[in-house]
């Protein structure tokens, strides 16, 4: 028998989710309240990486129904949301948008809809690439060094590196500088790659 859940998110502390849930129940859907999934968390997260989006994930199974009353519930953006859908509609729940007139986004109608979202995450990806590539262009044409920071200066690098040498720890080592074993295991690959020598 399948199950009906609903989702509702609200991005800052002084706000509440109380108004999404009267707008589901309005709207004719009986949600039990132990199937309501209420989140305080900021859009700009991934519905994925969200504490309680996730759960409910696990919650779900094939058949049930999930209610949420606009789009930007499910996702940060067109990409997210797409994804979301995608995964949802692959576990085979139906997903009713209350600001869509209530249709399931994985429905015929709910497929074109989800056709001018997919063109909207092109136009955003799209976007995203060109931007990013003309940060870097001016960047490079500025003469800024590009990628991540060393965590060490170069006299930092030198120093760790004699450390490893004399036979010091890369744990040791990476307290000593306050960092990470990684950019310890990065500096020493870096150096080893110059002289030709390989560490794997």
């Amino acid at each position: 028998m399948s199950r009906t859940f609903a989702y509702a998110r609200v991005s800052t502390a002084d706000q509440t989710t109380d108004n999404q849930v009267l707008e589901i129940q309005t709207a004719g859907f009986a949600v039990e309240p132990h199937r309501i999934v209420v989140e305080n968390i900021s859009g700009s997260v991934a519905a994925g990486e969200r504490p309680g989006f996730a759960k409910l994930l696990h919650k779900l199974e094939a058949g049930d129904v999930l209610i949420v009353t606009k789009l930007d519930r499910l996702g940060r953006n067109a990409m997210d949301v797409r994804a979301t859908v995608e995964r949802l509609a692959a576990m085979g729940v139906p997903i009713h948008c209350l600001a869509l007139g209530g249709v399931d986004l994985t429905s015929a109608a709910g497929k074109m809809t989800m056709g001018v979202l997919n063109a909207v995450a092109e136009f955003e990806r799209d976007l995203l690439i060109e931007r990013t590539q003309a940060g870097l262009a001016r960047a490079k044409s500025e003469g800024k060094a590009l990628g991540r920071p060393a965590a060490l200066a170069e006299a930092e690098q030198a120093e760790a590196l004699a450390k490893l040498a004399a036979g010091v720890s890369i744990a040791q080592v990476a307290r000593d500088y306050g960092t990470t074993r990684q950019s310890i295991m990065r500096a020493r690959d870096r150096a080893a790659s110059r002289q030709g020598v390989n560490h794997a």
